[in-house]
């Protein structure tokens, strides 16, 4: 009897699922939590285990596809791999035995073989019989493109076709229906998009499904913008204490912690003092109460292979500079691998986003709901300042805080950024918490 595979509950208020990517293909044999697909939703990846060792043998929702928590996405039939594998050995023809011919026989048959040959031409090479095994990331490639798997030379462990096999072969085949169409010419109907090309260039739009993720990054921002009352401030801090801090410091840091002391971990505990002098930054709206915290769980936004994430720094204000770095470093190779948790992603007070990594200069970064607000950190560039009647190149970044002005008054935004802002730029005041 199949056992149905179901999408598990996965997270608070999560009820919509995407198959990422099946790493089992039907009549695979599996093991007992060997993981048969990656499963994505709204805000993270999740692993897909097999619930008892057997043989998928049915998949029912594709690569791809949505699912809803509770749904029957493919059957697993229970039992051994020695089991499997003997089924198959007793479901193989086998050859019957037959009596040995006679003389006269075989003489008859060498003459039908003489004649045979003389009538038909030269043989062909055999194809053979077994396609190649398609693996599911190169299936979905190949389902998109409409090429035929027959023609893709496998590169994979024991001729399987990979992505990289599927991609190529789209390419081809995309050439060569170019070649055989012939270029485009000038006021031709067949080109796509804003009108004709007129340089005889083949002109291609492609539409492509958002990702779950990505839709309910777009449903937050805009529901951020619509139901909160967004505001922006702006500061610039002089980086030069905590850049000669850093490199003073930076090898004993790492020889201890093996791990980078980079600028995020003063920025955190920057705004881990802030939040509590001014705790309308770190509380959120009810209905027609606020809620108030005394704990700082800060949300770190970082780049993965699915997008921008923003894992959790839990009790932020309780974790040492290393533990800040070591934390983030772990969110950061989960993103990039597609790891990230639902409950990695789930609470936070409030945000922090470094657009600096990717060149921003200065932004206005928007809130994530429910909480009150967001700091933008930015590149750090040298600059000119006045410094003493003279003027001084420094090296400075721009600061942005957008927070809810229905929460946060203008007074305690700014007088916030300026806290963040004088910490940063004397950073002895972290130890003497003034």
């Amino acid at each position: 009897m199949s056992i149905d595979i179901k999408i598990p509950t996965v997270g608070e208020s999560i009820t919509e699922v995407e198959i990422g990517e099946w790493l089992k293909s039907e009549g695979d044999f599996v093991s007992k939590d060997e993981v048969l697909a990656i499963i994505e939703t709204e805000k993270a990846t999740v692993d897909l285990p097999a619930p008892e060792s057997g043989t998928l043998s049915e998949i029912i929702k594709k690569s791809g596809e949505g699912a809803m928590v509770g749904d029957v996405i493919a059957r697993l039939t229970p039992g051994s791999q020695k089991a499997a594998s003997g089924s198959a050995d007793k479901s193989a023809p086998v050859e019957s035995k037959s009596e040995e011919p006679s003389p006269k026989q075989v003489k008859d048959k060498d003459k039908d073989k003489d004649k045979q040959k003389e009538s038909s031409p030269a043989p062909k090479k055999e194809v053979a019989a077994t396609a190649p095994r398609v693996m599911p990331a190169a299936q979905r490639v190949i389902n998109e493109n409409g090429i035929q798997t027959e023609g893709i030379e496998g590169t994979g462990p024991g001729g399987r076709v990979l992505k990289e096999d599927a991609i190529k072969a789209a390419k081809a085949d995309q050439s060569s229906a170019q070649n055989q169409k012939g270029p485009a010419t000038a006021g031709s109907s067949e080109t796509a998009g804003f009108g004709a090309s007129t340089t005889g260039r083949q002109r291609q739009e492609e539409v492509r499904p958002m990702s779950l993720l990505r839709r309910k990054v777009a449903e937050k921002l805009v529901s951020a913008q619509q139901t909160a009352a967004l505001l922006t401030t702006f500061n610039e801090i002089d980086m030069s204490r905590v850049i000669r801090l850093r490199k003073t410091y930076q090898d004993a840091f790492v020889k201890k912690h093996s791990v980078k002391l980079g600028f995020m971990s003063f920025f955190v505990k920057a705004v881990v003092d802030g939040l509590r002098m001014f705790p309308a930054l770190n509380a959120e709206i009810q209905d027609k109460s606020i809620l108030y915290r005394n704990f700082q769980d800060i949300g770190v936004a970082v780049g993965g292979g699915k997008g921008l994430v923003v894992p959790v720094l839990r009790d932020a204000d309780l974790m040492s500079l290393a533990e800040i770095e070591l934390t983030i470093r772990e969110f950061a190779d989960k993103a990039q691998h597609n790891r990230i948790k639902p409950e990695d992603l789930q609470g936070g007070t409030f945000t922090i986003s470094n657009g600096g990594v990717y060149g921003s200069l200065l932004s206005t970064p928007i809130i994530n709901p429910p909480q009150s607000g967001v700091l933008g950190m930015h590149s750090i560039q040298d600059r000119p300042m006045a410094e003493d009647g003279q003027v001084v190149i420094k090296p400075m970044m721009y600061v942005a805080l957008t927070y809810d002005h229905r929460i946060v008054d203008g007074k305690e935004a700014v007088s916030f950024l300026k806290h963040v802002k004088e910490v940063i730029e004397d950073p002895t005041r972290l130890l003497l918490e003034i």
